[in-house]
């Protein structure tokens, strides 16, 4: 059976290293960094199934991290767990509205900590079978004849190597996450570019004739919906 792998993102290290030891008794496989910047790099490498992410940080603080994390295709998928002294509504709201899947507050046992995660694993494995995600669990992702690899950078079609550009590579690694799912152009837009990227929603038009050119046969599979977006064909 294949660990779970978890990543705890807290800069007090007595609560870093009590919430890992936790986890690594219960089975999972986990890494620690102390900072919002270290998430980052760390999720963008090797995305964890599951982020522990204090909401208080130096630096970049846990709602700018949640949020640059769901913007981004190759970290979208990963839980969030919002681990925070902070228990006021607002700031729970806050955190649930930039993507975290739930949050615990501080002091926590180590039973609710658990459970917390446990629910919020199961609950992932369910929308990706719900939504048709299709990540196995080496993270490849498998439409079609299309096979992207995220770790690599790399998409063969028919096991043939196919050359994206980055943005190419993000835009369909973007749609292949829930094929069949209709996505608007700002959508895309905002998951492939971010917030302060300086081109127009129609720019998207552009880059997806680009990608269904490099595809060849397989880019039929990226369907256009009339006045909505577009769709990678489950």
């Amino acid at each position: 059976m294949v660990k779970r792998s978890i990543l705890v993102v807290e800069d007090e290290e007595d609560i870093r290293e009590l919430v890992s030891y936790t986890l690594l008794k219960e089975g999972y496989q986990v890494a620690s960094v102390a900072s919002g910047e270290e998430a980052i790099s760390v999720a963008q490498v090797k995305p964890p199934d599951l982020i522990v992410l204090d909401l208080m940080l130096p630096g970049v603080d846990g709602l700018t991290v949640c949020q640059r994390l769901r913007a981004d295709p190759q970290t979208a998928h990963m839980a969030i767990v919002m681990l925070t002294a902070r228990g006021e509504e607002a700031d729970i709201v806050s955190g649930l509205n930039m993507g975290a899947d739930d949050y615990i507050t501080k002091p926590f046992s180590r039973n609710v900590l658990l459970a917390r995660i446990r629910a919020v694993l199961r609950n992932k494995g369910l929308r990706q079978r719900a939504t048709g995600e299709s990540e196995n669990a080496d993270g490849l992702l498998h439409i079609h004849n299309i096979v992207i690899h995220p770790g690599r950078h790399a998409v063969t079609v028919d096991g043939e190597p196919v050359e994206l550009s980055a943005t190419e590579f993000r835009l369909l690694h973007f749609l292949a996450r829930k094929p069949g799912w209709v996505y608007s152009r700002e959508q895309i837009l905002d998951a492939v570019h971010g917030d302060n990227y300086a081109v127009t929603a129609r720019a998207v038009d552009v880059q997806i004739v680009g990608l269904r050119r490099r595809l060849g046969a397989a880019g039929k599979h990226i369907e256009t919906v009339r006045g909505v977006g577009y769709r990678l064909k489950g």
